[in-house]
């Protein structure tokens, strides 16, 4: 029998704690340009990607993060047509995204490889969204991207990994500021920003780096099985603080419009998602 240790928490110095899944096979694994790649099945999950020793997503429950980092943003703003996508080599807000009448979806990874092989192992992912005429995908550093970039965008989503390996200088204080750059008046930011229960700091830093750029800058909720600790914590910024206000009675008729059906999102879901406990508030100070 083979077990995959995910090694996120798994080191005693940090917090010593592990998720474990049994793998019924492993489909590919392999070193990248930039990190460690597995993709394997499990009797429960279906495939799951893993990089650099830290799941990514899975087949089973992939529909809660990436609903929620998409259509949050997207039904707030009400009439997003330029949407980056920072990350995201899965494909999954990719997908998520041209639901809505977005006109163009641009996304930056950082690794072909990853696109590649999500695409050919786990295709539900993307569901043929690269492939749609309003997806420009770029294979480029998306720090370098925002930071040089003469493009515009209604929202952006950072879909990074944890702030450690290639992912880490997505949660900088240069980072966000490129990405206030490239924002349309009355654009919003959101990011992924993980577990308070076992990653506080990441809270507390991206409000910190977040609050001076922004007039409005919170966090909202929502409960992915595989990222195992409670409930995770997805960053928010835009300069209109009207739009986080929005209750499901002003949203339910943008979602009734677009006619498509969710797994986890609802307008009542999207409100009640940003009503946080005391020990997040007080991590942001």
């Amino acid at each position: 029998m083979t077990w995959f240790k995910e090694s996120l928490y798994a080191d005693p110095a940090r917090e010593g704690y592990a998720q474990t899944f049994h793998v019924d096979r492993e489909v590919c694994r392999l070193k990248t340009d930039v990190q460690d790649l597995v993709i394997f099945e499990t009797p429960h999950y279906g495939r799951v990607l893993a990089l650099d020793g830290v799941v990514q997503t899975t087949e089973r429950d992939e529909f809660v993060y990436h609903e929620m980092l998409t259509h949050v943003p997207l039904f707030a703003h009400g009439r997003a047509r330029r949407v980056l996508i920072i990350g995201g080599g899965d494909g999954g807000i990719l997908r998520e995204v041209l639901r809505h009448p977005v006109e163009k979806a641009t996304m930056v990874e950082i690794d072909r490889t990853v696109v590649d092989l999500c695409a050919e192992h786990m295709p539900s992912l993307s569901a043929g969204a690269f492939a749609d005429a309003r997806t420009e995908l770029i294979i480029a550093d998306g720090i370098k991207y925002v930071a040089e970039t003469d493009a515009r965008f209604d929202v952006i989503i950072v879909d990074s990994t944890d702030p450690i390996g290639p992912g880490e200088v997505l949660f900088s204080r240069a980072f966000y500021a490129d990405c206030k750059r490239c924002l349309n008046a009355g654009g919003i930011i959101v990011t992924q920003n993980g577990v308070p229960n076992f990653q506080p700091a990441e809270v507390r830093n991206s409000h910190n780096r977040l609050k001076p750029l922004f007039a409005d800058v919170s966090f909202y909720l929502a409960v992915v099985p595989t990222y195992v600790g409670g409930f995770m914590a997805l960053g928010w910024a835009t300069d209109d603080a009207a739009l986080r206000r929005l209750g499901a009675a002003d949203l339910a008729p943008r979602f009734a419009q677009a006619g498509f059906t969710t797994r986890y999102y609802t307008p009542a879901v999207h409100a009640a998602a940003f009503a946080l406990p005391p020990f997040v508030a007080e991590l942001m100070g």
